[in-house]
């Protein structure tokens, strides 16, 4: 017997006082405009086509002039083949180093592939196999007993009842006998439910999207058998600088409108150098290949760049002139890079000493850094 799932929904809120709206919301102009354009065929139960959605993802401009913004920069053929995965009977694993937007290209996928991007398990070491199967109200269960009134769907139960693309992050924090409950979803497209005799199968258009990352391997490493209903693509960081910085320009933008930040353009400057810090920490050589440098215990991603920024302008903002300086960055980039106080800073020490201090036009920037490494 098949049971059907119905989603519950709360009242909507005001998208113009959420401070982070979900994708869907925050960009719905550009998901309409693709919609109203896109005439090439869909899958069942998509918003839009393979190449609407590699398009809203990548950016570019529509034929009657509308310009869909870049959500992620970096290889089109990723985006495609992970795009075509979904398409496919197969799940999709965004795997990663921390920092390379696995979680952000998982919320617009699902956003543009089913309009909805909020069918969400997260991964933590304590999600029960009820995060990903279901679970019970347990008033219910004991005033009647087993019934569907008593069943509470998961996100992924409700994904697979409405043909929708559900989201696990973090798959590999989560332990290792939950993770195996995925299986029989992924490769038979059921989830039995013994308790009342039923199941849940998937209609046309489920799919599941699952981000790893690559510093977790041998915490709860993915059995054979699941990795095999996974088709893996890796998100790599920013092959360049200028790629980088321009990652972390758009994203501090949209963060910095939210928050009701200024966003002069007298801050690149120092975004760009915050990114050329990161990359040469990260690569352990400066950009010259000249000067080799130990690199710290963090991971100096390209979102922990983007905090760095953000919280800059707002020092900026509240407590000076509204432009961003060496001096608003210079703490936000210390707490990034000294995670072990005793290897971290004089790792970060020698930096300071042997690139920064004698780099043209960094003299403010390394006094700054300087003044609160003390």
């Amino acid at each position: 017997m098949t049971v059907s799932v119905d989603s519950t929904t709360c009242a909507p809120a005001n998208q113009d006082t959420v401070l982070r709206p979900h994708a869907e919301h925050a960009f719905a102009a550009e998901l309409a405009a693709l919609a109203a354009q896109d005439e090439r065929p869909r899958p069942r139960r998509w918003q839009l086509s393979p190449w609407a959605v590699a398009t809203y993802l990548l950016g570019g401009t529509l034929p009657d002039g509308t310009v869909i913004t870049p959500k992620y920069v970096g290889p089109r053929r990723i985006v495609e083949v992970a795009v075509t995965t979904l398409a496919t009977d197969r799940a999709l694993l965004l795997l990663g180093v921390p920092g390379t937007a696995k979680t952000w290209v998982s919320e617009h996928l699902a956003a543009a592939v089913s309009g909805d991007s909020t069918l969400l398990v997260q991964g933590t070491a304590g999600t029960p196999e009820e995060a990903i199967r279901y679970g019970w109200n347990y008033a219910q269960l004991l005033a009647h007993g087993p019934s569907r009134d008593a069943l509470v769907p998961s996100p992924v139960m409700r994904a697979m009842a409405e043909g929708m693309t559900a989201r696990v992050e973090e798959l590999t924090r989560i332990p290792a006998d939950v993770q195996d409950t995925l299986i029989t979803i992924l490769s038979e497209k059921t989830l039995p439910i013994p308790e009342l005799g039923q199941e849940v199968q998937a209609v046309g258009g489920f799919n599941l999207i699952a981000t790893a990352n690559d510093r977790d391997r041998g915490v709860n490493d993915l059995s054979s058998a699941l990795r095999r209903r996974f088709n893996t693509v890796v998100l790599p960081l920013p092959e360049s600088a200028d790629a980088e910085v321009d990652i972390v320009s758009r994203r501090v933008d949209q963060i910095g409108r939210s928050l009701d930040l200024p966003a002069g353009p007298e801050g690149i400057d120092e975004i760009r150098r915050v990114v050329t810090v990161f990359r040469e920490l990260r690569a352990g050589v400066t950009v010259d290949g000249r000067t080799k440098v130990k690199s710290p215990s963090g991971t100096l991603s390209t979102a922990e760049a983007i905090s760095v920024v953000t919280n800059g302008l707002a020092l900026a903002a509240h407590f000076g002139d509204g432009v961003l300086r060496p001096g608003d960055v210079a703490a936000g980039i210390l707490g990034a890079v000294v995670r072990d106080p005793a290897a971290d800073r004089v790792i970060w020490q020698e930096y300071l000493e042997t690139v920064v201090r004698e780099r043209d036009g960094w003299k403010d920037f390394y006094r700054a850094c300087r003044e609160v490494s003390a």
